[in-house]
């Protein structure tokens, strides 16, 4: 079957819905050119199905192509930040990182090269998983790409700051611990969003302290609501590269059932969308959007709601200029930091 694709501004954008119905034709996200059929991607989309660092509900492995699935209802034009991005930018999907199941020292070092590989040429990266694990080599390449620690902004109805389960040191609940601990992350501008539910004891906010991490918990963007919760993370993160981190379950249940450790009391999916469009302008170098389950998914709310959280970031990112000289500049920074 013949593609027949919008193009605008010289950008090959997704197909036209028009000519060739929304339930038809691949699934790539938001109905996107392929990589291969682009020249080059300013903003990348790429899958990571990948679940074995998880320690409760599994699933999260078939997340990126529900999110796809669900993402054929987007459409070119987004109102709310008055932004065509697929015109704005080209923007393609990348199709799945190939991650060993078995082993996750060797799917971290997969997740990470590939990461590498895709910003090689300067494009934005936008990855949908996968459990929370990968957030971890992502963050990796992200810092070599910028040449050093960058922020993060945080979005969980959980911390990720723990040290080990059952003995492993990667897990999905360990990636934040983790990168602080290798430098990778500027902790004067860590911030955790949505934050809910029963811990294991005090301790476990302490060391969140002392990692640098602020947090903003769901209560919070409640009663404060959503433009002072957008100002206060807009001032910690300053003009810093930034890296956002989405774990769907951020969301309520009752907007995400689809997730692995659900937790009562979280935000609305407006709430996430109206925060992540406060954000526009801030130098988001990369993004993920991971624990998206589809066997739990009724009625495909939580691949509705994270489709739409990932055309926000890359809303945001088709803004921004595409760093061509990222490695080159990334190893000079390294080179002159070293020589302070």
């Amino acid at each position: 079957m013949e593609e027949l694709r919008i193009e605008d501004n010289g950008r090959l954008g997704p197909i036209d819905s028009s000519r060739i119905p929304r339930f038809a034709g691949a699934a790539t996200f938001a109905r996107l050119p392929r990589l291969d059929q682009v020249e080059s991607a300013d903003v990348a989309i790429v899958g990571v199905p990948f679940d074995s660092g998880v320690s409760y509900r599994p699933g999260a492995r078939f997340g990126a192509n529900h999110v796809r699935e669900a993402s054929r209802l987007l459409r070119p034009y987004n109102p709310a930040l008055d932004l065509s991005p697929f015109a704005e930018a080209q923007v393609a999907d990348a199709g799945d990182v190939p991650v060993n199941p078995f082993n996750i020292n060797a799917a971290i070092e997969t997740i990470q090269q590939n990461a590498l590989d895709l910003t090689e040429d300067g494009a934005r990266l936008l990855t949908i998983g996968g459990d929370h694990t990968i957030a971890l080599p992502l963050l990796r390449a992200a810092a070599e790409r910028t040449g050093g620690p960058v922020a993060l902004l945080h979005f969980d109805a959980h911390l990720d700051t723990w040290d080990t389960y059952f003995g492993a040191e990667y897990t999905h609940g360990t990636p934040f611990r983790r990168a602080v601990e290798e430098g990778i992350l500027d902790t004067d501008a860590l911030s955790h969003v949505g934050t809910r539910g029963p811990l294991y004891g005090k301790r476990d906010l302490e060391d969140d302290r002392r990692f640098g991490f602020g947090i903003v918990t769901s209560s919070d963007v409640y009663y404060q609501g959503v433009r002072e919760t957008v100002a206060k993370l807009r001032d910690r993160i300053g003009d810093r590269p930034l890296y956002v981190s989405v774990d769907i379950d951020v969301l309520d249940p009752a907007h995400a059932p689809g997730t692995g450790t659900p937790e009562a009391g979280g935000i609305t999916s407006r709430e996430l969308l109206e925060i992540l469009r406060g954000l526009r302008g801030l130098n988001l170098v990369g993004a993920d959007v991971v624990e998206v389950s589809p066997a739990y998914d009724h009625a495909e709310l939580t691949g509705v709601a994270a489709s739409h959280v990932a055309y926000d970031l890359v809303s945001l990112m088709s803004e921004l200029p595409k760093a061509a000289n990222r490695t080159e500049r990334g190893a000079a920074q390294r080179t002159t930091a070293g020589a302070q």
